[in-house]
């Protein structure tokens, strides 16, 4: 998480964690994506991610954003 800080980078998770790590614990962080869609395969997977990406790039900026295949929450921390 820090080192996705320091570069300025979204972070890719599917571990419930980082929610405690930037809420409670108020890390820093330039953006975390959770991803909340093991019904897919790998492959489908990255291909969501990346129109998820696409289509929400400014708005995941600073951002705990969890995604699932049927919703989009997007908080700004």
């Amino acid at each position: 998480m820090d080192f996705a800080q320091k570069e300025g980078r979204l972070l890719i998770t599917s571990d419930k964690d980082f929610g405690e790590l930037v809420y409670r614990l108020k890390k820093v962080s330039a953006g975390v994506i959770l991803l909340r869609i093991e019904e897919l395969t790998p492959s489908e997977k990255a291909d969501f991610l990346w129109t998820v990406i696409a289509e929400r790039k400014e708005e995941l900026k600073n951002a705990f954003t969890v995604v699932r295949k049927d919703m989009i929450r997007i908080r700004k921390l």
